[in-house]
């Protein structure tokens, strides 16, 4: 299992970015998928999850709203669309796979800095 991220950067208040997870190395569509976040000092966090057919959602709390999950099954890849950003979704943001056949992976990490 292989899960690599992009589309971090750093973006101004009120901006936005669309992160990507590549995946590899198992039927990517047969299984939901998360993105975490972790700030520095602070515990990593659950952001969103989409089922495996992409037709079911969930988020936390603090990004409902201005966060959009998706998935293309086709091309092995899992977005996460972030709007409206705050200087708080400033964090290391992570897909993860967890599945009590494959296990748990996480990828590198993409580095999200909002700022003016």
């Amino acid at each position: 299992v292989q899960l690599v991220e992009s589309g971090g950067g750093l973006v101004q208040p009120g901006g936005s970015l669309r992160l990507s997870c590549a995946a590899s190395g198992f039927t990517f569509s047969n299984y939901a998928m998360n993105w975490y976040r972790q700030a520095p000092g602070k515990e990593r966090e659950l952001v969103a999850r989409i089922s495996s057919g992409g037709s079911s959602t969930n988020y936390a709390e603090s990004v409902k709203g201005r966060f959009t999950i998706s998935r293309d099954n086709a091309k092995n890849t899992v977005y996460l669309q972030m709007t409206s950003l705050k200087p708080e979704d400033t964090a290391m943001y992570y897909c993860n796979l967890r599945s009590g056949v494959l296990g748990d992976y996480w990828g590198q990490g993409t580095q999200v800095t909002v700022s003016s």
